[in-house]
């Protein structure tokens, strides 16, 4: 019952604030939180998402093979760091051996594992890319029943110079 009257209490909250930037949005929650206000009350609500793929070059061999031995080497230098900490004679210096064995035997899997993926996607996919999701504008909205009290401290935040 308790639940049902929380999911249609936060059905009918109202925008308090709108901002162009998550940053902004986030900085307004927490000059509510210095506020002693009840926070549990907010939500900030992204508005025109977007999904953007940011293409960043092309990928080949060469580059897919790089790209897999270095991620292979950061997983096996962390990897062997880990176990070597395990060692009841010399924890460090296993560790550390350890790491430098995990580092090489991981770029070696590594850059195997990229070429063999690059060579079974057939062309299909010829670049490398970073995606991320962005919004057009972020809405801080708050309960009906203390929508009125957000609004006037955010009336106050919108006054006060930013450092």
């Amino acid at each position: 019952m308790q639940q049902q009257l929380i999911s249609e209490t936060r059905q009918n909250r109202r925008t308090i604030a709108t901002y162009p930037t998550y940053a902004e949005a986030q900085r307004a929650v927490d000059h509510l939180s210095d506020q002693n206000f009840p926070v549990q009350h907010v939500a900030i609500v992204a508005d025109g998402l977007k999904f953007v793929e940011q293409v960043t070059g092309r990928l080949n061999y060469g580059r897919a093979l790089l790209n897999g031995a270095i991620s292979g080497a950061l997983t096996g230098a962390f990897i062997g760091f880990l176990f070597g900490l395990f060692s009841f004679f010399a924890p460090l210096v296993s560790a550390l051996n350890l790491a430098l064995y995990g580092l090489l035997i991981g770029a070696v899997i590594g850059a195997i594992f990229g070429l063999i993926s690059y060579a079974l996607s057939g062309g299909q996919r010829d670049f490398s890319s970073l995606t991320s999701m962005q919004a057009d504008r972020y809405h801080v909205m708050a309960d009906p029943e203390v929508a009125a009290d957000a609004e006037r401290l955010l009336g106050n935040l919108r006054s006060t110079p930013t450092a």
